[in-house]
């Protein structure tokens, strides 16, 4: 009878703990609401820092947006992901790497395919400082203002 009893007092202890529990995290792996669900407040958090680097962009930056706009629509949810690794991955990038990859993918994009890919296959065997001076030899255009980092 006191097992019972025990028994007893741990459910009923337990299980308001544990619907508790459950309840937060349906509430954590629930989706984020539908735009139309969203309040004016949530909306406009979403959508200021857009409309602030709108206003500021000149007519060939706000064509940059649109189209960037056009083209992450058009993505399926694993290059989206793609696309979000590979940009955390350039934040990771040292200023300098950063500069060195956007002189070599500024100079792939003018090489024809068989060109291309034996630069990339010297660039795999460079060392640092190999990487470094090529940079130096074949600088990226420079960037525009408006660009982040």
């Amino acid at each position: 009878m006191t097992m019972s009893l025990t028994r007893t007092v741990l459910l009923a202890t337990a299980l308001p703990l544990l619907l508790l529990c459950g309840n937060a995290a349906i509430a954590q792996s629930a989706p984020p609401p539908a735009w139309d669900q969203l309040t004016p407040a949530q909306r406009e958090q979403l959508i200021g820092p857009v409309r602030e680097r709108w206003n500021g962009a000149d007519a060939q930056e706000r064509g940059r947006m649109l189209e960037h706009a056009r083209r992450w629509q058009s993505m399926t949810p694993a290059e989206r992901a793609e696309a979000r690794h590979g940009l955390h991955s350039w934040k990771q990038l040292p200023p300098d790497q950063r500069e060195e990859a956007r002189a070599l993918y500024s100079k792939l994009r003018t090489l024809p395919e068989a060109e291309r890919e034996a630069l990339r296959e010297r660039w795999k065997q460079m060392t640092p400082e190999q990487r470094r001076r090529w940079a130096a030899d074949n600088p990226a255009p420079p960037r525009r203002e408006s660009r982040g980092p």
